[in-house]
């Protein structure tokens, strides 16, 4: 894209007389973080602000956070949108948490934000959905027609699942285990500060990085791995109880849509047969440094699970 190109799109106009903002103090455009509450999106924003970008930080309940421009937003609620994207020239995409079907609500979300004069989108995927695929790969695969320029970050599990508020977090506070069905199955879990940093490169960099985007982090692990070095390095026990998929299938129905919780099992049976047993070096080459391994990042967080685990 020219520079006449990129000022043109700028200053595109919907028919309410908006545009998307550019702070002549820092050169820089608004950037719509929603999400703004979560792993990812809570990491981005303040990395933004940091480089001047003009942020605006977009959650269910407004968030308060140091340098940006909070605004209310629900995908649910169509009322909150026009709001959030009044000015904004590229957007951070977190899909609506749990939904089976969630192009269903971003599709005309991102037909209202082309038109609002935003050009750039950047979607938090995951490794295991391609472009066409179930969930938001089917968002993934309409980017393009979208918007010129785009990015779907596809990272691998996240390392938080083992210390937040995640089943696998949980279970082991309570019960030293984790239970999943990838057998023994290998994941490259990457940490979500590394995809934070990766997001803010695709957010920023001109030209923007290439559209899909694997991310991993150093080391492929199963979950047998996972639980040694937590066992290590919080000095409690920590144990892998393998499921079968219908039992983890049935497990996970108690909470959520049937739908969801067979899709789910699926992607622990697909481990188990190596879809996930690889890495990347799309962290290190986007951002000069290479991703967290899992054991520093159990040495810094495993207190977070360590003082809880059942039998200590």
């Amino acid at each position: 894209m020219t520079d006449h190109d990129t000022r043109t799109s700028r200053e595109t106009r919907t028919g309410q007389g908006h545009r998307a903002d550019h702070d002549p103090r820092t050169g820089h455009d608004t950037i719509l973080v929603t999400g703004a509450t979560g792993n990812t999106g809570s990491r981005i924003v303040p990395r933004l602000t940091a480089l001047g970008h003009p942020v605006r930080a977009a959650a269910r309940r407004a968030p308060e956070l140091p340098g940006a421009r909070a605004v209310r937003f629900d995908w649910d609620d169509p009322a909150t949108h026009d709001a959030a994207l009044r000015g904004v020239a590229r957007i951070y995409l977190v899909p609506p948490v749990g939904a089976p079907d969630p192009a269903a609500v971003m599709l005309p979300f991102l037909e209202r934000a082309r038109t609002a004069g935003a050009r750039r989108a950047v979607l938090l995927s995951s490794s295991a959905l391609p472009a066409g695929g179930p969930m938001v790969g089917q968002v993934h695969a309409a980017l393009p027609g979208l918007f010129e320029e785009w990015a779907v970050l596809r990272p691998s599990w996240f390392m938080q699942n083992f210390t937040d508020h995640h089943l696998h977090a949980e279970s082991i506070r309570t019960h030293g285990v984790i239970r999943s069905a990838t057998g023994e199955g290998r994941v490259g879990f990457i940490d979500a500060d590394d995809i934070a940093a990766v997001a803010v490169r695709a957010l920023t960099d001109e030209p923007p990085p290439a559209h899909d985007l694997v991310l991993t982090g150093p080391q492929a692990l199963s979950y047998d791995d996972i639980a040694a070095t937590l066992t290590t390095v919080t000095g409690r026990p920590v144990h892998h109880r393998p499921l079968t998929y219908e039992q983890l299938r049935d497990r996970l129905a108690a909470g959520l849509p049937a739908e969801f919780a067979a899709l789910l099992a699926g992607l622990d049976r697909a481990i188990a047969d190596g879809a996930e047993d690889r890495v990347t070096d799309t962290v290190e080459r986007l951002t000069g440094r290479p991703p967290r391994s899992f054991r520093a990042f159990a040495e810094e967080h495993g207190h977070a699970v360590g003082d809880s685990v059942a039998g200590s």
